[in-house]
């Protein structure tokens, strides 16, 4: 079974429904749910979603369906570890270097699926687009 890290521009495309990107973020977290893959996130992209999608949906519904998703997306905990190899990292973006240590943190993980490929492009996991991954899979 492969194993994915979603990026969080991914959670945002399924529950906003940002068309025409969600229709990948949709058939990706259907695999998940389905359990024909493994689906991982860290816990910055369950917050910087909330914190995006609070504005335009009501909050309560938003908490059920951020809830819903951990039955079939592990959450890897953003630690000070995580935090300081970020800040020390050369990365550019800072936030995509979280991203990529919660990442590393996962055994035999296939790739970080994300629309920002351009900003990971130094990364020690290989990084797919959506529709690359959806493709390929």
């Amino acid at each position: 079974m492969k194993r994915i890290f979603a990026d969080t521009n991914i959670i945002v495309d399924l529950i906003a429904d940002r068309r025409p990107f969600s229709k990948y973020a949709i058939e990706i977290f259907s695999r998940a749910e389905q359990k024909d893959i493994e689906l991982f996130t860290s816990s910055h992209s369950i917050a910087t979603t909330y914190y995006l999608l609070k504005k335009y949906q009501n909050e309560e519904l938003l908490k059920e369906i951020l809830y819903d998703l951990f039955d079939f997306l592990t959450v890897i905990a953003v630690d000070s570890d995580i935090l300081k190899m970020s800040l020390r990292s050369d990365y550019k973006d800072f936030e995509d270097a979280v991203q990529i240590y919660c990442a590393s943190k996962i055994e035999n993980l296939d790739c970080i699926v994300t629309r920002n490929i351009k900003d990971f492009k130094k990364s020690i996991i290989p990084v797919l687009s959506p529709e690359e991954l959806v493709f390929k899979s």
